[in-house]
């Protein structure tokens, strides 16, 4: 697609975050990996060029580099992070070091009246900083066009040839003014909006026709989640009753979990066939004993992957497995288009065996959950299903810091069930991406009952997000958090001490494990 905006990745967790916030704007954007040859970027005809954050140091040996012949093509250009670095260093400028890095927010005010901050005031306003490196020196032609206060150079431009540059991550959902700003770019590179989600549905929906073609069956991993709700949806658009839908009952659920999902699953979609397997023993006890989390996380996909192959065998030749994995998934789990680093696994995406008797069907891995939320409007799902909170696959065994076993899932799923409440009460669903309880492994002393106690620790986590990729904790009323304390150490047993997250994505997770 001609005139479309090329993304070079170089390793960035948010790289598809650009994409992401380019599509919603309107614009098709495409990722490719830094180390492709410059030929399969300019035959696209890219009409601009977005070069990506990344986790290296441009000034290390065997960092990735900025091929000089997109320089010379005569493209508008911005560069976000490292590509802010790699272009310094290309044209001329000068990096340094930094001791400690800048990790988190950071307030930023524009120093000249460029075409990036048109439509706003140029600053002070907060943006998102996750950097190693720092220009010291722009290169000849190049205006410094923003600061921080640690960072004189946060921003540089040279209008003349519409290349800009900025150290901050404007497609953080936590950077203020950020979504203007990569729209003011794209006007300034010329391009028109040609993208829309009507689209997406369109095309995938022709592809799986195509995949599938004529009558090959389907299997849908289905959690009850928004992911795989829509997964099983868009599937059936496409392939009808030749969809089997299967939820498995791992044991590891929140509290009541089971029962809502035949419920909402049955009444809105009885065309998926939807089958409920109870394997909680088989998974309990392969878990036994384990307290790594990477550990955890591929017994339970393993586990997973092996309960559908005994499924399979009941509904004779299954040809696809379908399962919800968002993007997320995949970047925190590999590096599929670039050098990024890897965070942890994803029971979707590190767990499958390489016998896996399926071909693999993930429809949604391109988008991320406000870009979900927005196709399932598309594909008619009920408000009750695409508004449920995020769930990880992996269940309660990574909200439990140490062994699964009966007794702390039974807190756990208690001290969870109050916070989902209370939550619900405030009337804080849809502004809090995720709200839960994590069970930790180490006891408190406490008083109780004029005596000594011993007892365990729940930590409560309550995050805002768009997209997963980054989160900053809630800011819960004090009134709520006391009242949460109140009720966990009061209606949950063995339960002495509650404490509330304070973190933020990067540097944490939004999970524990």
């Amino acid at each position: 697609m001609a005139g479309h905006v090329l993304i070079v990745d170089y390793g960035s967790q948010f790289t598809q975050l650009i994409a992401r916030k380019t599509r919603a704007a309107g614009y098709y954007a495409e990722i490719l990996p830094a180390e492709l040859p410059v030929e399969p970027y300019l035959a696209r005809k890219p009409g601009a060029l977005i070069l990506s954050g990344g986790p290296a140091s441009a000034m290390e040996d065997g960092a990735p580099k900025l091929d000089p012949a997109l320089l010379e093509a005569g493209l508008p250009i911005l560069g976000i992070c490292y590509g802010m670095q790699l272009l310094a260093l290309n044209l001329g400028g000068q990096l340094t070091r930094e001791a400690t890095g800048e990790y988190g927010p950071a307030i930023f005010e524009g120093q000249v009246d460029s075409p990036l901050w048109g439509g706003f005031d140029k600053g002070p306003f907060k943006v998102w900083m996750s950097h190693g490196d720092r220009v010291e020196a722009p290169p000849a032609g190049f205006a410094v066009s923003g600061k921080t206060e640690d960072l004189p150079v946060a921003a540089m431009e040279n209008r003349d040839k519409k290349i800009f540059a900025i150290q901050f991550h404007p497609e953080v959902h936590h950077t203020q003014n950020g979504e203007a700003i990569l729209k003011n770019f794209l006007a300034v590179a010329g391009l028109s909006p040609n993208w829309k989600m009507s689209s997406f549905a369109r095309d995938t929906i022709e592809a799986v026709k195509e995949k599938t073609a004529p009558d090959r069956r389907v299997i849908c991993a289905l959690s009850g989640g928004v992911d795989s709700a829509v997964a099983a949806a868009l599937i059936s658009k496409a392939i009808g009753n030749r969809l089997h839908s299967i939820f498995v009952d791992n044991g590891l659920l929140r509290e009541g979990e089971v029962e809502e999902v035949r419920a909402a699953l049955t009444a809105a979609y009885p065309e998926m066939n939807l089958t409920i397997v109870d394997a909680s023993k088989l998974f309990l006890g392969r878990l036994a004993g384990q307290e790594d989390p990477e550990t955890k996380r591929k017994i339970i996909g393993q586990t997973f992957i092996e309960v559908f192959k005994k499924e399979a065998l009941k509904l004779g030749q299954i040809d696809f497995l379908v399962q919800g994995t968002l993007y997320p998934d995949v970047i925190e789990s590999v590096s599929p288009q670039g050098p990024s680093a890897m965070i942890k696994s994803h029971h979707n995406v590190g767990g499958l065996p390489k016998d896996l008797p399926f071909t693999l069907i993930e429809p949604l891995r391109d988008l991320f959950k406000d870009e979900v939320r927005v196709l399932g409007h598309e594909l008619g799902i009920p408000d009750s299903l695409l508004w449920r909170q995020p769930f990880p696959g992996p269940g309660l065994a990574i909200r439990i810091i140490g062994p699964v076993e009966e007794e702390g899932l039974f807190i756990l799923r208690r001290a969870d069930s109050i916070v989902r409440q209370e939550i619900k009460k405030a009337g804080l669903e849809r502004e809090i991406w995720q709200a839960f309880a994590v069970l930790l492994s180490n006891k408190s002393v406490g008083v109780m009952g004029d005596g000594r106690s011993y007892g365990r620790v729940v930590a409560i986590r309550a995050v805002t997000s768009v997209d997963a990729m980054t989160a900053d904790w809630a800011r819960l009323p004090h009134d709520l958090l006391a009242k949460l304390s109140s009720r966990i150490i009061n209606e949950v047993p063995g339960v002495n001490r509650v404490v509330y997250d304070i973190s933020t994505k990067p540097p944490g997770t939004i999970e524990w494990e």
